[in-house]
């Protein structure tokens, strides 16, 4: 029998990357996607597409509401950082950070996982070309896997032992889209922006956008989406 491993999956670059891994690792996965209230809400699309072209036969999907909290540009009216130089975007922890999103999204995870008898979850963090976010650090997953067997029934029990693993934490951007180019992602079916246009065009100047057109251009590839405008970083 296959090894099974739930995915978070959002529809971004970096989760389906992290599916993609996570397969040619031998692992038969079981997708969550998590509606939480956000504004860019085109990458629910996204993650349905990816799930299908990677032939992901168990998609689960949870809503919740953590706009009804505020307190990040990416649940409310917030304005989103726009034409920010990299070392803006390493400065501080930007408004479009969601208030324990991370957390929330791997709790449950991890119920999904004992649930469905898997101890193996992927979450596509990185902590090189990031937006500074908190949860996105190895200290953050290192913490969260110890909680994960201190307070499931299965790692009281002993009988599993919850692994996380973040396979992209130490990639660059580049990096990234290289290791997912080899692994036939299609990322024409991803959606990375913060605030796209009614159609879901990407802006192509928020810090996601920027890291995105970087980390192709890094990689000596061609981005296949297209945007209202390119990211001032990436402009010649």
């Amino acid at each position: 029998m296959k090894k099974t491993a739930v995915v978070l999956l959002s529809g971004g670059l970096d989760s389906a990357t992290t599916a993609a891994i996570a397969k040619a690792e031998g692992y038969e996965l079981v997708a969550l996607s998590v509606d939480y209230g956000q504004r860019h809400r085109f990458e629910l699309e996204a993650a349905e597409g990816v799930a299908q072209s990677l032939g992901i036969a168990r998609h689960e999907h949870v809503s919740i509401d953590l706009a009804s909290f505020g307190g990040s540009a990416l649940t409310t009216e917030l304005e989103v950082p726009k034409d920010r130089a990299a070392d803006q975007m390493e400065a501080d922890i930007p408004v479009t950070y969601v208030p324990a999103r991370n957390t929330v999204f791997l709790s449950l995870a991890l119920a999904l996982a004992e649930a469905s008898g898997s101890s193996d979850l992927f979450i596509g963090v990185n902590a090189v070309d990031y937006s500074g976010y908190p949860d996105c650090r190895p200290e953050f997953i290192e913490a969260f896997e110890r909680t994960a067997n201190l307070a499931t029934k299965v790692g009281v029990e002993g009988t599993a032992a919850f692994r996380i693993h973040t396979p992209l934490i130490a990639l660059t951007k580049a990096e990234i889209v290289r290791r997912g180019t080899e692994l036939g992602v299609d990322y024409s079916l991803t959606h990375t922006c913060y605030d796209p246009d009614d159609a879901g065009v990407s802006c192509g100047r928020c810090d996601a956008c920027q890291l995105r057109q970087q980390g192709f251009i890094d990689a000596g590839l061609v981005d296949p989406l297209t945007y209202q405008r390119q990211g001032e970083s990436t402009e010649a």
